[in-house]
């Protein structure tokens, strides 16, 4: 699939996964929509050449659509949508004030599994759209999950149970979608060094940098963004989810 001339949307693009693989796409020649929050957008600096931003809530339908009739107006093929948006807070089943909140349970599955499922939909009917190349191909969508997925430590029932949804969701959509020349593919990183990882200490990340096995440091944004390259040049590759984690296999905590 070629990325240069076509349009790519990539959600949580404010910052980590999300801003490098907006840049580095608008390098490879694609008109990139970035979406995020509109506070988040507000305390980044300016946006990369060929990087639009628009404000936006990945939970909610009307704000998605906004943002796909807007790629639509401008008249560029959206051949490719990153889903990036995500969070990440810690709250134990059972904890020292008692039972997990369900608030915040249903708050970490809207925005992780929700958010990409609505982004996924909306995007899909909008890259059906494009013209099929050769092949039969009209585009890629691209999840985020989680090492955690797989091995959720403790304190991660929430993020785990939503990164391991969106797993899940990969080959289903993969096969609903086959009929319309579309590939799904998901990424499950390890440790990376987004800025969720600037408040901890110089010695707690070299302990984590530690824990992997090879090569023992914490995985760069700009890694994640060349697989998402990689993943759209590659056609073959559809409906699996791919770890990033450097072999690195979670302990309970």
């Amino acid at each position: 699939m070629q990325i240069n001339g076509s349009a790519a949307l990539v959600t949580g693009a404010a910052s980590g996964l999300g801003a490098a693989t907006a840049a580095l796409l608008a390098q490879q020649g694609a008109r990139v929509y970035g979406l995020d929050l509109e506070a988040a957008l507000q305390n980044m600096g300016t946006p990369p050449s060929n990087v639009t931003l628009l404000p936006t809530d990945v939970t909610r339908e009307e704000p998605v659509q906004a943002a796909l009739d807007r790629i639509r107006a401008d008249g560029v093929p959206l051949r490719l949508a990153v889903n990036c948006a995500g969070i990440a807070p810690s709250a134990r089943v059972l904890g020292r004030r008692g039972p997990h909140s369900l608030e915040l349970f249903q708050t970490v599955v809207d925005v992780n599994l929700v958010g990409t499922f609505n982004v996924l939909r909306l995007a899909a009917a909008a890259i059906a759209e494009a013209e099929p190349d050769e092949n039969g191909q009209r585009g890629l969508i691209v999840s985020t999950a989680s090492i955690a997925a797989f091995e959720g430590q403790v304190g991660q029932a929430a993020y785990t149970a939503s990164k391991a949804g969106v797993v899940g969701l990969t080959l289903v959509a993969a096969r609903d979608l086959a009929d319309h020349g579309i590939r799904v593919m998901t990424i499950a990183p390890g440790i990376v060094d987004t800025p969720m990882m600037a408040g901890f200490s110089d010695e707690v990340r070299t302990n984590l940098a530690g824990g992997v096995p090879f090569p023992k440091r914490l995985a760069d944004p700009a890694e994640y963004a060349r697989l998402v390259a990689i993943l759209a040049e590659h056609d073959y590759l559809n409906g699996e989810t791919v770890r990033m984690d450097g072999a690195l296999r979670m302990a309970p905590r």
